[in-house]
């Protein structure tokens, strides 16, 4: 990869069409930010989060400022499953309707420090392109998103950035800082590095150096986003960072609270062939009648209802007929009450899975360079035998 930031601009192939994603507010309306009210943007960015710290902050800041920034960040350290995917393709193209600007923060150095791709930074930088391009051929809307590489970004501002995360490891304690190691896919209990206990302090700086407004990243991180609140109050800061945690899908798998790059069968991955699809679905979770911690109907909660805006069921007319479902409280008053059958859901879900993803297979066949990083990718690093993440 080139030195700078990856080009925020689209690619010249058009993405898939994809109705969802022409956002509606929580009161029907649509169009750009401009004609949305201030309810109706807030509505739209809150919805990305299962948690906001705090709503009050985050309705003042949508009234003040026509642009807020949003960060995200990411290790490339592997493949890329449907929650990272299209999840976050979903959620971005919700906050640049409501007239954010995104900021993905391109780990790579991070990755290098989690030991991720054994260290290899080349490694690691070819598979943060081929993740960005992924991103690019779903169907993410990039006209206000902005792709920064760390390595490139802190070496340009070393003089910016270094002071700040030796602030911030001088204001806590090893404790305060270690209970961040889940940001990481790590635990208290496991034997950290040294680099992987500085991890925190550099994520924890990266939301000020970056200007952040917001922090929408999923649940997992929300303790290194509490941690950059907490130094706010230390340094006498007054403008936090709202904290927009998305949710996090479960594995497939009984028991599974997240999916893993580790654990093939636990996720369906942004490049997985139809074939593979119908077998991970047909194999899942799914008891009769049973919603909570059943992966297939998270699935259809947070992937399938906000991209189609509709769940299609097809069936025998013995078996109660063709339904589309137009909401998910429709979908589960009849699972609970056996109207709905796994037998039903799973083969409608992996038809319409499939008809998000073959875009993306699409792209990597047809498109040149895409398949030659793929080829790279899969040839040189051990493709599908990643790092736990």
């Amino acid at each position: 990869m080139d030195g700078g930031s990856e080009n925020s601009s689209p690619i010249s192939e058009s993405p898939m069409e994809i109705g969802s994603l022409s956002i509606q507010s929580a009161d029907g309306a649509s169009g750009p930010s401009s004609e949305l009210t201030l309810e109706e943007k807030f509505a739209l960015v809150r919805s990305v989060g299962e948690e906001c710290i705090q709503e009050d902050e985050l309705r003042n800041l949508l009234a003040k400022k026509k642009n807020p920034v949003c960060y995200d960040g990411f290790e490339p350290s592997g493949r890329m499953h449907i929650a990272q995917g299209v999840m976050k393709a979903i959620n971005v193209n919700k906050l640049t309707s409501a007239g954010c600007k995104m900021k993905f923060w391109v780990a790579d150095w991070f990755a290098q420090l989690n030991n991720k791709m054994g260290g290899d930074l080349k490694k690691i930088r070819n598979v943060g392109r081929y993740l960005i391009e992924i991103w690019k051929a779903v169907g993410m809307d990039l006209e206000n998103v902005e792709f920064l590489w760390s390595s490139d970004e802190i070496n340009a501002r070393a003089h910016e950035y270094w002071p700040l995360v030796m602030d911030i490891a001088r204001r806590n304690n090893l404790a305060r800082i270690v209970r961040c190691c889940q940001i990481m896919g790590r635990s208290e209990q496991d034997e950290l590095t040294a680099a992987q206990i500085f991890y925190p302090c550099m994520q924890c700086a990266d939301i000020f150096f970056l200007k952040a407004d917001i922090c929408q990243l999923g649940m997992d991180q929300r303790k290194v986003n509490v941690l950059a609140r907490e130094y706010c109050d230390d340094i006498k800061r007054k403008n936090k960072p709202i904290i927009l945690s998305h949710h996090m899908l479960p594995g497939l798998q009984q028991g599974q609270e997240k999916m893993s790059k580790s654990d093939p069968s636990s996720s369906i991955f942004m490049e997985d062939e139809e074939a593979e699809v119908n077998v991970k679905i047909k194999k899942a979770y799914c008891p009769p009648k049973i919603v909570e911690g059943n992966p297939c109907l998270d699935y259809i909660k947070y992937i399938i209802f906000p991209w189609f805006g509709k769940f299609d069921v097809e069936r025998e007319e013995k078996n109660g007929g063709n339904k589309t479902f137009n909401s998910m409280e429709e979908l589960i008053a009849d699972y609970e009450s056996e109207k709905l059958h796994p037998a039903d859901v799973k083969p409608a879900l992996s038809k319409a899975l499939n008809k998000i993803l073959q875009p993306v297979r699409d792209h990597f066949k047809n498109n040149s360079e895409a398949k030659e990083l793929l080829k790279t990718v899969k040839s040189g690093y051990g493709y599908g035998n990643y790092e736990p993440d």
